[in-house]
């Protein structure tokens, strides 16, 4: 800014970094290159920059922190080259609605036209159609305003990311005398349903002979996990939870809680078959995975959909949907339905968990070990896909923002969502249990929370194959696919490299007591724990 009689002069990186306050931003997540550091001059005081070693993990603790806060979380990558090391980070936050904004900086404005080195080509393309919004304004002046603008579409319709490309030498321009007014703008979105709607949906819950209720990650919430819980139980419905879930809407040990749907159509239609309406609340219709073709609903089961996701409600194969407030929906219904006074029961306890054996822990005992360890409210980043079924068996769940897994598969989720989750999360404690298979494509997250200081303790399960993998070549019909096996890496070394403190635990006792000293402290720690090789199922 000048000072003198005239009026003051504001540049469009002044009026950018105004709109990151105006919209709450307070950390920026990034891994910066020469296109990004004339947006980063000046950076407000009151905003951190969380530095990744790879926009991977910048991405994935970027996902966690926005799922965590339920706010859009803002992320800075360099170029072409930065978003493409994102990508596929990208594709869980996708899967997930996770809002958000990802700037990525551009060459030279006038320069662009020869292509020159670190040039975004096509920038407005190069993330579709992983993003709901994308961008590269035609001016400089139009920065502000395009910014304001992302922030709004990633939070519209259930959320997800969005990106926007500048070129770097548009912040020192002057910005519009206009853009004064983007400051005071918002843009609410209310979609409550009909009363007619909701007292339809009520009457066809009531009339129902044997409902049954199929909850999704959009009622992870307070209000809707207790939505969800008394709508149940007013009702009397079993209680599924959506295929491929990345949350836990409903406490897994309830006595109405009866697992999560496999991820095949002829395995959801038996499951549902019987029941003559199913409500699905606050998941798409279906996320299947394995091929195991079949008809999708049983004859006589009918299905109504609740979404706030457009695209969900109309790629859907069956059923009817209502787009509207999940979370709101879900309570009116529970407030309207008409009780039945079926007798709930008490919640149901783990089983005694699996003993493994040659200096090895079952899967199992390490879940009960952490079970019976970490705090009630603790929150858990799981990314070992082939002991999900051991997890289920031995956790009980039963607080909202409890789970966190990645949305799409994407490998390299676990540890920097970690990171970004118990960052969101304020005090609860946060431990990441992954896979060493997995670990391996987000371990520079390590870095980044010894830096901060982040307190997770990050479990990490070696098996030293790839285990999913291993079940997925027998299902499909091929044993001897070669690449699933990686032997002889020493996460300890990692994770003491990387400045985290770190040991291995070979029994059940080792890992208590190293649960416990990880949980008090205030900084990170790594637990390596050899165990057996296990299936997803």
């Amino acid at each position: 800014m000048t000072s003198g009689t005239g009026p003051a002069r504001h540049t469009v990186r002044d009026r950018s970094h105004a709109l990151l306050r105006r919209h709450g931003v307070s950390v920026i997540f990034g891994n910066p290159g020469s296109n990004e550091l004339p947006f980063l001059q000046d950076l407000p005081d009151d905003v951190d920059y969380v530095l990744g070693l790879h926009e991977g993990a910048v991405v994935g603790m970027a996902d966690g922190y926005a799922q965590a806060t339920g706010r859009p979380a803002f992320v800075s990558l360099h170029a072409a080259s930065g978003t493409g090391n994102a990508m596929g980070a990208l594709t869980n936050a996708v899967s997930s609605h996770t809002p958000l904004v990802l700037l990525a900086g551009q060459q030279v404005r006038a320069t662009l036209g020869l292509e020159p080195m670190l040039a975004n080509v096509d920038a407005a393309l190069l993330t579709r159609p992983l993003t709901r919004w994308s961008s590269e304004p035609a001016c400089a002046t139009d920065v502000p305003r395009a910014l304001n603008q992302a922030f709004a579409e990633a939070v519209r319709d259930g959320g997800g990311p969005v990106y926007l490309s500048v070129p770097y030498d548009d912040w020192d321009r002057d910005a519009a005398p206009g853009d004064r007014h983007l400051l005071g703008r918002s843009v609410v979105e209310c979609r409550d349903a009909p009363e007619p709607v909701v007292a339809g949906l009520v009457e066809r819950l009531d009339a129902a002979a044997h409902p049954v209720l199929v909850l999704g990650p959009t009622l992870d919430t307070g209000a809707g996990y207790a939505a969800g819980v008394r709508l149940a139980e007013a009702l009397g419905a079993a209680v599924w939870v959506s295929p491929s879930t990345h949350r836990m809407p409903f406490p897994n040990r309830h006595p109405l809680f009866r697992g999560v749907l496999p991820a095949a159509v002829a395995h959801v239609s038996e499951l549902l078959a019987g029941h003559d309406l199913v409500l699905v609340a606050g998941a798409p219709v279906f996320r299947y995975h394995q091929h195991v073709p079949g008809d999708y609903l049983a004859r006589g089961t009918h299905l109504v959909h609740l979404t706030d996701d457009g695209g969900e409600a109309a790629r859907a194969p069956m059923g009817e949907a209502v787009v509207a407030d999940v979370v709101g929906t879900l309570t009116r219904l529970a407030d309207g339905v008409r009780p039945r006074g079926v007798a709930v029961g008490a919640y149901t306890e783990p089983a005694p968990a699996r003993a493994g054996g040659d200096g090895r822990l079952d899967p199992e005992e390490v879940f009960a070990t952490v079970r019976e360890t970490a705090p009630a409210d603790t929150a858990y980043v799981v990314e070992s896909t082939s002991t999900n079924a051991a997890f289920w068996a031995q956790m009980d769940l039963r607080q909202p923002q409890s789970y966190f897994w990645p949305a799409s598969g994407g490998l390299g989720f676990g540890l920097p969502a970690a990171v970004g989750v118990r960052m969101g999360l304020g005090e609860r404690p946060v431990v990441a249990l992954v896979g060493d298979g997995s670990a391996n494509y987000g371990i520079t997250a390590l870095w980044t929370a010894a830096q901060q200081r982040v307190p997770v303790v990050f479990v990490i399960l070696n098996n030293g194959t790839y285990g999913a993998l291993r079940w997925f070549a027998d299902l499909l019909g091929v044993p001897k696919a070669p690449g699933l096996d990686v032997p002889g890496i020493d996460f300890v070394q990692l994770g003491q490299g990387y400045g985290v403190p770190s040991a291995r635990a070979s029994d059940v006792a080792g890992l208590r007591r190293l649960l416990a000293e990880g949980l008090a402290s205030d900084g990170p720690s790594l637990i390596e724990v050899p165990t057996t090789l296990t299936t997803p199922h």
